[in-house]
């Protein structure tokens, strides 16, 4: 399967070319076909060999639900590889054995790099989903999941922000490493469950049944075990069409009732034989079934019946739709190669064609040796003229005594098999709920206090806020953190402090730097902070009593234009004690400082803070942009539904 180098989705949007739901889909890609090479195809050819060589005992006696695991070459792609397909259907193992070898595959050459996704995405992660790392899903795993040296491996967020093209992705794995980017030992664990054991586990899943069938049908099984996954594939996928050519059984029974019938041993996998044991078939007329009295023999004809009229239904309908043998002929391979430009525009019958050509017939004759299986399952019609073109008899299939049928109680009593896998699961969940509430816990310690106002010392907003003032800030404004992107203000110190001095008709002086301060004065009991008018263009010098004098009547103006409004019912009032030790209340005041009582100003402060927290409800404002700065954080309130 060709895929384009960089995608911003796995699967296109579009419905016509969305891949099936039961296939599994996988690219092997080699170091080398990542930089230019005049070599490269030969390279690719012989790794391909190689890899064929290797996963030969894995997969020769291996009983597939649909098609055999195949490779295949893609040099037209701009990163040559090889790909293939496997469709697994109703039998998930099937999957999983591919994932298996990729895994084998990937130990035993080191310096290759494998992607394998269905259409679920990248399904290997939707098994270790509880221990991924919360960055990591379907729109930004894109080009970031591989197989490599045996294990799994995830390009990190680190290195690429965005989804990277897979050039990128597969030069960052060449360059730095699985071991980088190899996954945390929780999702590994996940992966490798599934496949450990597996061959050991492949006669597990598989069945072995004995079945009444006709000796055209025997013969076919003899020769090729393989294409009972056909057999079945016609029975449980047949149509009203496709029973037609059941109801005349014209290729495997073409004696009708005179057929020999023989009894064979037949090994398909569990799901196979599920398929065709749970399903009602009534046999047709032409086919000659035992009584139901007989029992076992009934049962083993029965299912020997199914069998033979699915390979009808199969052969039949191939041969209809003419399917059969395209794609896996010497002429097919031989386009393939002129598309690729593999014969680089030499003219045929040159000395250097026939020396390309000769190695495409030598790599064509080995690749084709481990091919067969896929050629026989894509071209079931000529391999099965090829062995019903033999006279066989049922005297072939007599010698040797047949092993028992498999216990088949797995069928009816998987109760535990599914219990123990629930379970599984409900630990697996059960850990990544503890797991999260015990993240959420520590998040919520670090909060000290923040569970009730007295764990919280209010006091720390105040003294924060005064710690932030005097250290953090200036008349050029509130220092922030310097990685923060924000745009300088304009602001003109000079007209500023001359514009101040206009108002307070302060006397200009040209003296020395001086610093002037002012003590507290204020019938609001507000302090003020020391000014210090060091600037280039200004020099300013105070005495204390006529800053005083200017203070005490700039506050009676003050409370005696806020005496007409309701603005010292919004402040929360100091005690009588304060009251009583309060300085500074101007003389000439008169009623207007017995109304204008000082204010707590810490108090008022928390509680303004606190307002402005209180009305964001969680979101982003000023509140928390401002306590953020001084390196506090309130608790969100508590939700009150009584």
């Amino acid at each position: 399967m060709a895929e384009p180098s960089s995608s911003p989705s796995i699967f296109p949007q579009n419905i016509s070319t969305r891949p099936p739901d039961d296939t599994v889909f996988f690219s092997i890609y080699p170091d080398s076909s990542l930089s230019p090479n005049p070599n490269s195809l030969s390279l690719l050819q012989s790794l391909h060999l190689e890899i064929l060589n290797f996963i030969s005992p894995y997969t020769s006696n291996y009983i597939y639900q649909h098609h055999p695991f195949s490779l295949s070459l893609n040099s037209s792609d701009p990163i040559p590889h090889l790909h293939g397909k496997l469709k697994y259907g109703d039998n998930l193992d099937d999957e999983w054995f591919v994932v298996f070898l990729l895994f084998e595959i990937s130990k035993r050459f080191s310096s290759v790099s494998i992607r394998v996704f269905d259409t679920d995405g990248e399904f290997l992660l939707i098994e270790a989903a509880v221990h991924l790392p919360k960055w990591l899903n379907p729109s930004t795993s894109v080009n970031r999941v591989f197989i490599r040296g045996g294990g799994l491996c995830i390009v990190p967020k680190s290195r690429f922000n965005s989804c990277p093209n897979l050039r990128e992705a597969l030069r960052f794995l060449q360059d730095c490493g699985e071991s980088v980017c190899r996954v945390e030992e929780n999702v590994g664990e996940c992966i490798r469950s599934r496949i450990k054991g597996f061959v050991e586990r492949v006669d597990y899943n598989m069945h072995r049944v004995r079945v009444r069938v006709p000796v055209t049908v025997a013969s076919v099984l003899r020769n090729e075990p393989c294409l009972i996954a056909l057999a079945v594939e016609g029975f449980y996928d047949r149509d009203i069409d496709s029973m037609k050519y059941a109801g005349k059984m014209e290729r495997f029974l073409p004696n009708g009732s005179g057929e020999e019938f023989v009894v064979v041993s037949v090994k398909m996998s569990r799901a196979m034989y599920a398929q065709l044991v749970q399903q009602n078939f009534q046999a047709p007329k032409c086919y000659p079934m035992p009584s139901r009295s007989e029992g076992r023999v009934y049962s083993e004809a029965e299912l020997g019946m199914k069998i033979a009229c699915g390979f009808e239904m199969i052969y039949q309908c191939r041969k209809r739709d003419g399917e059969e043998g395209k794609g896996s002929t010497w002429e097919a391979f031989k386009a393939s190669l002129e598309r690729s430009g593999y014969f680089k525009g030499l003219l045929p019958g040159s000395k250097e064609y026939r020396s390309l050509m000769e190695n495409a017939e030598e790599y064509y004759g080995k690749s084709s040796l481990h091919s067969r299986a896929s050629d026989m399952m894509s071209a079931p019609v000529r391999r099965i003229d090829e062995i019903l073109s033999t006279p066989c008899s049922p005297n072939d299939f007599k010698d040797g005594e047949l092993p028992p049928s498999d216990d088949d109680s797995w069928l009816y009593n998987g109760e535990e098999e599914l219990s123990a896998a629930l379970l599984e699961r409900e630990k697996e969940m059960g850990m990544f709920s503890s797991k999260d509430k015990k993240k959420q816990k520590s998040k919520e310690q670090q909060n000290a206090g923040m569970s009730s106002g007295e764990d919280y010392g209010l006091g720390d907003i105040a003294n924060s806020m005064k710690a932030f003032v005097s250290k953090m800030s200036s008349y050029e404004g509130a220092e922030v953190p310097e990685n923060r992107n924000l745009e300088d203000v304009d602001f003109d110190v000079e007209r500023f402090m001359k514009d101040i001095e206009s108002v307070m008709k302060l006397p200009r002086s040209d003296d020395a730097d001086s610093d002037v301060a002012a003590e507290e004065g204020s019938s609001s009991d507000m302090d003020f902070d020391d000014f210090d008018y060091d600037s280039d263009g200004m020099e300013a010098s105070l005495d204390n009593e006529e800053m005083n004098s200017f203070m005490g009547s700039y506050s009676d103006a003050l409370n005696e234009e806020l005496k007409t409004t309701t603005l010292d019912k919004s402040f929360i009032r100091a005690n009588e004690q304060m009251m009583e030790a309060s300085e500074g209340t101007s003389k000439g005041a008169g009623g207007a400082g017995e109304e204008f009582t000082p204010v707590d100003v810490d108090i008022n402060l928390v509680k303004s803070l606190i307002d402005s927290f209180s009305s964001q409800e969680g979101l982003p404002g000023p509140a928390t942009n401002l306590l953020g700065l001084m390196g506090l954080r309130l608790p969100q309130d508590a939700k009150k539904d009584k």
